[in-house]
């Protein structure tokens, strides 16, 4: 929109206030505030920011895939460091269409591909690096996966992503900004030129040291230019203004999720100054309400994507064939992303055949069942008919005779915006109406969970809206209880009360008596990240206390500030200890605490 136009467009709802609506006029995903705007007037502006054409048709995909596959896989690790030899990348059965098939058939919509991860091993024969698939046995270095999942896609009409890690541990360039942009625009253009239409570019804002210990300043803009130019219809995630982090990686988004939010996306160099300003961050509860309306002063649509691993790790690891997500678990992450207004990334990484192993398979297949079973029997009658209303404003619809409920969904027309600020749900039993829910935001769509009703009808109150809302979907429906599994996992066996705390920082053990220690598990207390967690770690070992030998280990937890679950260390080989000592650094380089209750350790 030219500058002309959006004047024009801004002062004629400035004039309309909050006196209703007599045009459409809209701000397509994104609007400025007039420096005069009252709070009403920023409220009837919000309320015509809509999405683009692309943002729209990616948020109704509601399910999409992650395929974490590389050199990791291979090693076991998480991160790697780059320093990984191309010939370890050897997948004896790769079959990128059984990926594809087993996603279309489970209800994804699109597969993205970490083509490459920050060790900076390439998953396609780039022209930039040797390391990468040429480099690789697997098909005498003639392969390329990228490819072989992107023909997969076409055969099964799946569309099809790619993650491209900016940080790279391997580039020898990388900390030399403007040498190292030109390197990752080069494989960036390989990526959005030589494989047919890309719908999903993934960037994470990594940045990490390379090899020469310098940190790289990427140059978004350019990135973000060659993406447009390329692949115009492409959605940018994360790094991007398309698609928004949710600010976690466990599979919960908020139940107040704005798709108009305030955030301002970090490619943009202002970024840091607005959010500051307004005190808002990837993490934040609120990031649309009125409330931050009122010192805003631009507006994004900028919906979020929840993103979680089937398992406890986003790489393949032989030791988490048992860990995978109950469907109890998986299901709850369903309610609370597609059902708060996200869209779900659900990881789902290829072992070292190169397939989706089968302990995954057949948790896919039970969570497409139990969705079907559930959302297949729609108990509301004519609730798809659009329901045009404001705040105050209620509707009635019937359900079918002697329904058994525990879920309600709305659904938004996200197409003319996101209005609705608070609602209530009401269903009619034997004795009457009865609350059983409220909620605020709805978006594309919100499922709200209660306790089983057996009803006749469902009343929707709109308490709060923006301008008149658009409700295009109102559905009832009765999902099973589910028990979760009893997990046998265990991560210590040899009983705490035997162990003393000799020290805080580092973290010194007596275990009590001379062992045979196999490995060890770092678990971040209550699975949450804290600014002294560990990071970076020497792991020690001693028969007497006095005399320490270090234990080899990659030395690293991997990711954890994001995804802070156990991770495990196993040893080359078993350590004679009766001490124990971990001297670890944060996320931010400062000294690590470490409670005695968050280790755990395996002895023969």
């Amino acid at each position: 929109m030219n500058i002309m136009k959006y004047l024009a467009v801004a002062l004629g709802l400035l004039a309309l206030g909050a006196c209703g609506e007599r045009s459409q006029p809209r701000f397509v995903k994104h609007l400025v505030f007039p420096k005069e705007a009252t709070l009403e007037q920023k409220v009837s502006m919000a309320a015509h920011l809509v999405p683009s054409p692309q943002q729209l048709e990616w948020q109704q995909m509601e399910l999409t895939a992650f395929l974490h596959f590389g050199i990791n896989t291979f090693t076991g690790r998480e991160w790697g460091d780059g320093t990984e030899e191309p010939q370890l990348f050897n997948p004896t059965e790769l079959d990128a269409e059984q990926w594809v098939r087993v996603l279309k058939e489970s209800g994804f919509k699109m597969v993205l591909i970490t083509a490459k991860h920050h060790d900076g091993f390439c998953l396609w024969p780039t022209k930039t690096t040797s390391h990468s698939v040429a480099s690789s046995p697997w098909k005498d270095g003639k392969g390329d996966v990228v490819k072989e999942l992107r023909d997969a896609c076409t055969k099964y009409d799946m569309k099809f992503g790619v993650y491209l890690s900016p940080w790279d541990r391997n580039a020898k360039c990388y900390g030399n900004s403007p040498e190292y942009n030109r390197f990752f625009i080069t494989q960036l253009t390989e990526l959005l030129t030589n494989y047919g239409e890309v719908h999903e570019v993934w960037f994470d804002g990594a940045n990490g040291e390379g090899p020469n210990g310098k940190k790289q300043e990427y140059d978004w803009d350019a990135f973000y230019e060659t993406i447009q130019r390329l692949q115009p219809k492409a959605v940018m995630a994360i790094m991007g203004d398309d698609v928004r982090w949710v600010g976690n990686e466990k599979g919960i988004g908020r139940e107040t999720e704005w798709s108009a939010t305030v955030l301002t996306p970090g490619i943009y160099a202002r970024s840091a100054e607005n959010n500051k300003a307004l005190g808002v961050f990837p993490k934040a509860k609120d990031l649309g309400s009125r409330e931050m309306l009122v010192d805003a002063k631009e507006l994004f649509w900028y919906p979020s994507e929840v993103d979680v691993s089937i398992r406890p790790g986003w790489f393949w690891h032989e030791e988490e064939n048992e860990k995978v997500k109950s469907l109890k678990h998986l299901t709850d992450i369903y309610f609370q992303s597609v059902g708060y207004n996200s869209v779900l990334l659900l990881n789902v990484p290829p072992d070292t055949r190169g397939l989706i192993h089968e302990k995954d398979v057949e948790r896919l297949k039970e969570f497409a069942v139990y969705r079907e079973r559930v959302f297949g029997d729609n108990k509301v009658i004519d609730g798809q008919i659009m329901w045009k209303a404001e705040g105050g404003n209620s509707r009635t619809y019937a359900l079918a005779a002697q329904s058994r409920l525990n879920v309600v969904m709305l659904q938004e027309n996200i197409a003319n915006g996101q209005r609705i600020e608070k609602f209530k749900v009401e269903l009619r039993e034997k004795s009457g109406w009865k609350e059983v829910g409220e909620g605020t935001t709805v978006g594309y769509k919100r499922m709200l969970r209660f306790p089983e009703v057996i009803a006749d009808s469902v009343r929707i109150r709109l308490v709060n809206t923006r301008l008149e809302a658009e409700i295009m979907n109102v559905a009832a429906y009765y999902a099973p209880v589910l028990e979760d599994e009893v997990s046998t996992v265990s991560w210590n066996n040899w009983p705490r009360t035997s162990w003393t705390k000799l020290s805080d920082v580092p973290l010194v053990v007596d275990l009590g008596k001379v062992l045979q220690v196999c490995s060890f598990t770092y678990v971040p207390k209550d699975a949450l990240a804290k600014p002294d967690m560990a990071y970076k770690y020497k792991f020690f070992n001693s028969v007497d206390g006095k005399n320490w030998m270090l234990v080899p280990t990659n030395g690293e937890f991997s990711n954890i500030m994001h995804n802070p679950l156990p991770q495990t260390v196993q040893f080359p080989k078993s350590v004679k200890a009766r001490f124990i000592k971990i001297d670890a650094v944060s996320p931010e380089d400062k000294p690590a605490k470490i409670e005695m209750e968050e280790i755990g350790i395996i002895v023969k």
